[in-house]
């Protein structure tokens, strides 16, 4: 990458960044950190443009705090698709790249409405999805459950309750493993990149280990 473009990704991460005061601990400045690693990563496997890329993965949550704060009002994804663009014009971007980040932001979102197209594209899409996997992916689960307000780390009844609710809402009443048991698990069959797919079934395999474990130490089989 030139000068050019190393100095328009450090001002698009300036403003990036000021989206994420007091953000939740699930989606702060961290997991924009690391969707942009494994977005260059995927990226330069698959031989993407990785300018595009990389601007795309600093502000594809920029309404993400907003969003969580008036509880799901309007879509994230969208929201921040269109505050992408001013500040990608600021920073001077063209219009045709610009064009190119903003799909990307738009179509990241795993239950959103658009559909990723451009290689960019879906490589941000799973570049995103892998957050929720591995080791990472268990610690935000449980961080996630406390912020929820869970009352328990387990009931028992994950597994049964998946199969028959295929559309629910967190509430204090779930725990950890249904999440892992209803959305989770299945993560990994909806990477859309030969990479993407490659890193999810590592990491997906790392958290179902570990939640065959877990189980085994309740119930004292371990």
């Amino acid at each position: 990458m030139d000068a050019n473009k190393k100095r328009t990704i450090g001002n698009i991460e300036t403003e990036a960044k000021k989206y994420f005061v007091d953000a939740s601990g699930c989606h702060d400045f961290t997991h924009v950190e690391r969707v942009r690693a494994l977005a260059l990563r995927i990226g330069r496997a698959e031989k993407a443009d990785l300018f595009v890329l990389e601007a795309a993965a600093l502000l594809h949550d920029i309404a993400k705090n907003d969003e969580m704060r008036k509880k799901g009002e309007f879509c994230h994804a969208t929201e921040g698709a269109v505050l992408a663009r001013p500040i990608l014009e600021a920073a001077g971007a063209d219009e045709k790249t610009i064009d190119c980040i903003v799909h990307c932001i738009a179509t990241h979102r795993k239950r959103g409405k658009n559909v990723p197209e451009s290689l960019e594209a879906k490589i941000l899409f799973d570049a995103d999805k892998l957050d929720s996997l591995g080791a990472v992916g268990i610690g935000r689960v449980f961080l996630f459950a406390g912020m929820a307000g869970s009352k328990t780390l387990y009931t028992g009844h994950e597994q049964e309750f998946a199969k028959h609710d295929k559309d629910y809402s967190y509430t204090k009443e779930d725990s950890v493993f249904l999440e892992y048991e209803q959305h989770l698990k299945h993560l990994k069959d909806r990477m859309l990149t030969k990479t993407g797919k490659m890193i999810a079934k590592e990491r997906s395999d790392y958290m179902r280990d570990f939640f065959r474990q877990f189980w085994k130490e309740v119930r004292g089989n371990d």
